[in-house]
C-alpha cells in the first residue's frame, strides 16, 4: 500500500468518525448552533439522540423553552420524505400560551412576515401530532392534521370536545368547512360554517366574511342560528331561532383601529311568561392598546309590561376601564321593571374596581332596590325595601350592612311587617359569616290573634344559628279554645347545621301560655310547653317534649314536621281526677271528689286540613260532690275524632258512660248511656244515643235508642215505678200515694210542636191514695156537696189508673186521667171513677217540685161548684 493511499484512507476514515461523533452529539451542539437565529431568551432542547429507523430520522422529544418556561413541548417525533413531501409525525405536542409573554417583543427593524410569503416559503409537507395540547384549554385537545399541497392548506382536527376541516387557498380565503365547538358546561356543541378572507398581515383583523352556526340550547326547544357578515370594518350579528322569521338578536357592529361599537342594537326574548325585549349599544375605545388601556362604555335597557303598565330598566356602564391588574368602571341601574304581577324599581349607582379576574363590586349611598305585587295568588307584598348603600360584592361574598323592611298580606296568615338587619363579611350562602337580628308584628285571622316577633341569629358557613326568638300571641282562638297571652322563646339555640354529608338541624323551644279557656267555661292554669327538635332540616325534623299545667300533667308529647304537616302523639298519665277541676264548667256546679284519669291522642295539622285529632279519655271510679246530692262509681271512656271542628265521637266503640250511684233529689243505681257518630250532627253523619236506663224509685227507666236528626220518637220507658218512693222524696203535704206504675213517652225533640204526644202512663199493681185530713176538711167545709165527695176521696184504693200524657216544646204540660177505685172505709162494694184533668207549665213545675199544691187548688176549683159530678 503506497503512502499517498494510507494517508487518503486516514483523511477517510477520521471524516467518518467526525461524521460519526457529530451525529452522536448532535442534541447537544445543534440547539447552540440555532441560537443566534432563535429569540433572545430563548433555547431549543433536543431530548435524546437522532436516530434512523425505517427510511425516517427519529428523536425522542424537542422542547422550546423561553426564559426557563417550556412554551412548546413534543413527544417523539419522526421526519421523513416521501413522494415528493415532508412527513412529520409526533405522538404528542403541547404548547402552553402562559409562557408566550415571556418572549422579546419582535425587531420592528426586520420586515413583517405576511401570510402569502410564509405559504409560498411553505414546502409540501404533511404534519401530524396524534395528541394536540394549548394550555390552559386542555378540554379542546385532539389530533392534529395540517396538509400543505399546491399552495393550498388543509387542517383536519379531531377531538371529544372540539373538531374542525378548513381549507386555506392561495387567495388567503379560509373556507371553514365544519367547526363543532362543545361548551365545558356539558351543552349541546356549536356547529359553525363560512368564508373568511385572511388578511396577510398578522396583525389586521379579516377583510370580509360570513359565518353560519347552529347550537341547541336548554332555552329554546329549536336549535339557535348565529349568522355574522362583515364587510371591511362594519358587520352585523344575528341570533335567531330556527324557522323563527323575528331574530332574537340583532347587533350592528363596527371595528377600526380606535374603537369596537355595537349601535342601536335590539334584542328581544319571548320564552317567558313576561316578555322582555330592549336595546344595547356598547363602545370600546382604544382596543388596540391592550385591556389595560380600553375604555368601556355601555347601555342595556330592558322593557317589560305587567298589570302596573310598561316598565323600562337602564344599565349604564362607564366610561370607565377593567383591566387584569386594576378595573375602575362605574356603573348605575335605575328604572323599574314590571312583571305580570310583580313590580320592581331600582336605583343602584356603583363601581367595580380591582382585577378582572376577581373583581369588586361597590354600590354607593342612594342604592335602594323595591319591590311589590303579587308575590304568590295568596300573598301580595305591599312592599319590600331593601337599602343597599355600602355592600360590596366579590367572588369571595358579599360585604356590608344588609338590611329590609317588608310589607305583606296573606289570605290566610293576615297581614305582617317584618324587619332585617345585619352585617355581611364575606358572605355567599355557605360560605362566610351574616350576623342578623330581626323584628316584626302581623295579624293572624285564622286564629283571631296579633301577634310580635323579635331575635337575632348568624349564618356562618354551612351552619345557620338562630341565637334569639321571642315571639307571642294576644291569644290563640281555634273552635272552642281561646289560648291567652302564649308566647314561644328559646331555652337553647336552634342550629341547622347545612352540610351535605351529614345535615343536622335541633334546638329546644318553650311556649307558655297565661290561660287557656274553653267555651264552656272551663279553663287549663298556666301552662308551659317544652319541646326538643332534632333532624335534618327545618322541613324534616322530630320533636319531643312535655306539657305541664300547675298539678295537670306533665303530657309527654312527640312528633315529626315534614314541611307541610304536624304529626304528634300524647300521653296523658294516670293521675288523680281531683286536678282537673278547671277543666270543669262552672256550669255544672259539681266538685271532683275522687277517680283517676288518663288519656292518649294523636294529632295533625296542616294550612289546607285545618287541625285534626284522635284518641281517648278514661275516668276510672270517679266520685264528685254536686250541688244537691253526690255521684260515686263514675266510669267514662271516651274514644273521638275531631277533624274540620267535628267531634266523631265512638270511631270504633261508643262513648260509655257508666254511674254506680247518683243521689240528688232521688238516688238513681246503675246508670247506663252510649253516644256514638258526629257532632255537630247532620243527616249524613248522625249521632245515636243508646243504652239508656237506670235504677230509680225502686224500678227502671229505659231510653229506646235516640238518633239525632231523629226520623222515629224515641220511647222513654217507666217500668214499676215506687210512688211511695217518689212522694217520699217529694214530701208533698197535700197528698200521699203508694203502688207502681209503668208507662211510656215518646220524646220528639226536632217536632214542630210536640216534646211528648200520645204518652201514657198506668198503674202496675194496687195504688192507694190518702189525702192530708186539714186539706180534705178545709175543702169539705165550703158546701155540703164538697164534703160529701172529700169524705169519699179522703183514702182510695185505686185498682185501675190510666192516663194520657202531652208536652208541647213551650213546655206546657196536658194530663188526662180516668181513675177506678173504692173507699173501703166508706163501702168497699161503691166505685168510684175520678175523671182528672191538669194543665201545667212542665219548666215551672220542675223548678218547684212541688205538684201537690196545684192538685189542691185543683179540687178546690172542682169542689166549690155544686153538682159538679166526680
Amino acid at each position: 500500500m503506497t503512502k499517498r493511499l494510507k494517508i487518503s484512507i486516514g483523511i477517510v476514515a477520521g471524516i467518518t468518525l467526525l461524521l460519526i461523533t457529530l451525529w452522536q452529539t448532535l442534541p447537544r451542539w445543534l440547539p447552540r448552533a440555532i441560537a443566534p437565529w432563535l429569540p433572545p431568551g430563548s433555547q431549543l432542547i433536543l431530548q435524546g439522540p437522532l436516530r434512523w429507523q425505517q427510511g425516517a430520522l427519529h428523536i425522542d422529544g424537542v422542547r422550546f423553552n423561553a426564559q426557563g418556561c417550556a412554551i412548546a413541548d413534543a413527544g417523539t417525533l419522526s421526519l421523513a420524505y416521501q413522494h415528493g413531501r415532508w412527513l412529520l409525525n409526533g405522538d404528542h405536542l403541547t404548547v402552553d400560551t402562559a409562557c408566550l409573554p415571556k418572549l422579546p417583543a419582535s425587531d420592528t427593524s426586520k420586515p413583517p412576515l405576511t401570510l402569502d410569503r410564509l405559504q409560498s416559503r411553505l414546502p409540501a409537507f404533511e404534519l401530524n401530532i396524534g395528541l394536540f395540547t394549548i394550555a390552559p384549554w386542555q378540554f379542546y385537545a385532539g389530533k392534529l392534521q395540517l396538509l400543505s399541497a399546491a399552495n393550498d392548506l388543509h387542517l383536519h382536527y379531531q377531538g371529544l370536545n372540539l373538531s374542525a376541516e378548513a381549507v386555506l387557498d392561495e387567495r388567503q380565503q379560509l373556507a371553514l368547512n365544519r367547526l363543532s365547538i362543545t361548551p365545558p358546561n356539558g351543552a349541546p356543541p356549536l356547529q359553525l360554517s363560512g368564508k373568511v378572507l385572511v388578511p396577510l398581515d398578522f396583525s389586521s383583523l379579516p377583510a370580509q366574511g360570513a359565518l353560519q352556526g347552529e347550537m341547541q340550547t336548554a332555552y329554546l326547544a329549536k336549535p339557535l342560528l348565529l349568522d355574522l357578515r362583515w364587510q371591511q370594518q362594519q358587520g352585523v350579528l344575528t341570533l335567531t331561532e330556527k324557522d323563527d322569521a323575528q331574530p332574537l338578536a340583532t347587533l350592528p357592529w363596527e371595528v377600526t383601529p380606535q374603537q369596537i361599537r355595537i349601535d342601536q342594537g335590539e334584542w328581544r326574548w319571548p320564552y317567558i311568561e313576561q316578555p322582555l325585549s330592549g336595546g344595547l349599544s356598547m363602545a370600546l375605545h382604544d382596543w388596540s392598546k391592550g385591556l389595560d388601556e380600553t375604555q368601556i362604555s355601555a347601555r342595556l335597557n330592558v322593557i317589560t309590561a305587567g298589570n302596573n303598565g310598561k316598565g323600562n330598566a337602564v344599565l349604564t356602564l362607564g366610561p370607565g376601564k377593567v383591566g387584569l391588574t386594576n378595573s375602575d368602571l362605574g356603573f348605575q341601574l335605575t328604572g323599574q321593571a314590571n312583571l305580570a304581577d310583580f313590580s320592581f324599581t331600582a336605583s343602584i349607582p356603583g363601581v367595580i374596581s380591582g382585577t378582572i379576574l376577581n373583581p369588586t363590586l361597590a354600590l354607593q349611598p342612594g342604592s335602594l332596590l323595591r319591590a311589590w305585587g303579587q308575590a304568590t295568588p295568596e300573598m301580595r307584598l305591599e312592599e319590600a325595601r331593601l337599602p343597599l348603600a355600602g355592600v360590596k360584592v366579590t367572588a369571595a361574598g358579599i360585604s356590608g350592612r344588609l338590611q329590609a323592611i317588608v310589607n305583606a298580606s296573606d289570605r290566610y296568615w293576615g297581614r305582617f311587617r317584618l324587619h332585617l338587619d345585619g352585617q355581611a363579611q364575606t358572605f355567599w350562602p355557605d360560605n362566610g359569616r351574616w350576623q342578623w337580628r330581626y323584628w316584626g308584628n302581623g295579624k293572624l285571622p285564622p286564629l283571631q290573634a296579633l301577634w310580635d316577633v323579635a331575635g337575632s341569629g348568624n349564618w356562618q358557613d354551612s351552619a345557620i344559628t338562630l341565637n334569639q326568638l321571642s315571639t307571642g300571641f294576644n291569644q290563640l282562638k281555634y273552635g272552642m279554645v281561646t289560648v291567652m297571652a302564649p308566647r314561644l322563646t328559646l331555652s337553647q339555640p336552634v342550629v341547622w347545621q347545612r352540610s351535605a354529608s351529614s345535615p343536622r338541624f335541633g334546638g329546644n323551644l318553650q311556649l307558655v301560655a297565661e290561660r287557656v279557656n274553653f267555651s264552656n267555661g272551663a279553663h287549663l292554669p298556666p301552662s308551659v310547653l317544652d319541646l326538643q327538635l332534632a333532624g335534618k332540616e327545618p322541613d324534616d325534623f322530630q320533636w319531643q317534649g312535655k306539657l305541664q299545667a300547675q298539678q295537670i300533667g306533665p303530657i309527654a308529647l312527640r312528633g315529626r314536621w315534614d314541611g307541610e304537616r304536624l304529626r304528634g302523639e300524647g300521653w296523658w298519665p294516670k293521675q288523680s281526677l281531683t286536678v282537673f277541676q278547671p277543666l270543669i264548667s262552672p256550669d255544672l256546679n259539681f266538685k271532683l271528689r275522687d277517680g283517676q284519669f288518663y288519656a292518649q291522642s294523636a294529632f295533625s295539622a296542616a294550612r289546607e286540613q285545618g287541625f285534626e285529632a284522635g284518641g281517648h279519655w278514661v275516668v276510672r271510679n270517679g266520685g264528685m260532690w254536686l250541688n244537691d246530692g253526690e255521684m260515686s262509681g263514675l266510669d267514662f271512656v271516651l274514644p273521638y275524632r275531631l277533624q274540620n271542628h267535628h267531634w266523631q265521637l265512638g270511631a270504633k266503640r261508643p262513648v260509655m258512660l257508666r254511674i254506680k250511684l247518683l243521689s240528688n233529689l232521688f238516688e238513681m243505681q246503675n246508670i247506663t248511656a252510649d253516644l256514638q257518630g258526629t257532632y255537630p250532627y247532620s243527616e249524613a253523619q248522625p249521632l245515636t244515643l243508646s243504652n239508656v236506663g237506670v235504677d230509680i224509685l225502686g224500678g227502671y227507666i229505659s231510653l229506646s235508642a235516640l238518633r239525632l236528626p231523629q226520623h222515629n220518637a224515641a220511647v222513654l220507658k217507666l217500668d214499676k215505678i215506687d210512688l211511695s218512693a217518689l212522694f217520699t222524696a217529694l214530701n208533698p203535704k197535700q197528698f200521699a200515694m203508694s203502688g207502681r206504675v209503668s208507662g211510656e213517652l215518646p220524646l220528639y225533640l226536632n217536632h214542630p210542636k210536640w216534646l211528648v204526644r200520645d204518652g201514657w202512663m198506668a198503674n202496675d199493681g194496687l195504688l192507694t191514695l190518702r189525702l192530708d185530713k186539714d186539706m180534705a176538711d178545709a175543702l169539705g167545709s165550703n158546701n155540703l156537696a164538697a164534703g160529701v165527695a172529700i169524705d169519699w176521696l179522703r183514702y182510695i184504693e185505686i185498682s185501675r189508673s190510666k192516663a194520657r200524657v202531652d208536652l208541647d216544646n213551650l213546655g206546657e204540660l196536658t194530663l188526662r186521667a180516668q181513675i177506678n177505685g173504692v173507699n173501703p172505709q166508706k163501702n168497699a162494694k161503691r166505685g168510684i171513677i175520678l175523671n182528672y184533668s191538669h194543665q201545667e207549665n212542665v219548666f215551672h213545675l220542675w223548678r218547684s217540685l212541688r205538684f201537690g199544691d196545684n192538685l189542691q187548688e185543683w179540687l178546690e176549683q172542682a169542689l166549690s161548684q155544686p153538682g159538679e159530678q166526680l
